[in-house]
C-alpha cells in the first residue's frame, strides 16, 4: 500500500474543514497518507508584515514541493483568497496536482479552484481518496 503525501489548504482562524477532512483521511480505510500542512498559527509569524509574508511563503513552499497531491478546500477560497491562491500558486509551479472539495451544501464554488482542480468532489471518504490515488504524482 502506498503512502501519500498530501497537503490540505487551510486558513488558521478556520479550521473546522480541515479537521474534518483530517479525520475523513484518517479513518479511510485501505489509506496511507503524510500530512504536509500545518494548520496551526504561530505567533511568531505575522503574515501582515513583509518578513512575515516571506517567511509563511518559505514554509508554505516547503510544505507543498514534497507532496503528491493538493487538497483545497474551495469553501474556504472567498474568506481567504490571498493565502489560498498563493498555495495555488506554489502548487502549480511545483506542477503538483490540485483536488477541489466542493462546499457542503453549497452550488457555487470559486471558479478560481474549479480552473486549476484536475478534479472536483465532494466530501465522502470514497471520492476523496478515489481523487487522491488518480491524480498523485
Amino acid at each position: 500500500m502506498s503512502t501519500y503525501n498530501v497537503f490540505i489548504s487551510h486558513a488558521w482562524r478556520y479550521h473546522d474543514d480541515y479537521d474534518r477532512l483530517v479525520k475523513l483521511l484518517n479513518s479511510a480505510p485501505y489509506f496511507s497518507w503524510r500530512n504536509y500542512s500545518v494548520p496551526r498559527h504561530d505567533p511568531a509569524i505575522d503574515p501582515d508584515t513583509p518578513a512575515g509574508d516571506r517567511q509563511l511563503r518559505r514554509e508554505l513552499d516547503n510544505q507543498i514541493r514534497p507532496v503528491n497531491c493538493v487538497l483545497i478546500i474551495s469553501g474556504m477560497y472567498a474568506a481567504y483568497r490571498h493565502w489560498i491562491q498563493v498555495e495555488i500558486d506554489i502548487a502549480k509551479g511545483y506542477k503538483k496536482p490540485i483536488v477541489g472539495l466542493i462546499p457542503i451544501g453549497q452550488d457555487r464554488i470559486p471558479a478560481e479552484v474549479q480552473q486549476v482542480a484536475r478534479e472536483m468532489v465532494g466530501w465522502r471518504t470514497d471520492s476523496v481518496i478515489n481523487a487522491i490515488r488518480k491524480w498523485s504524482i
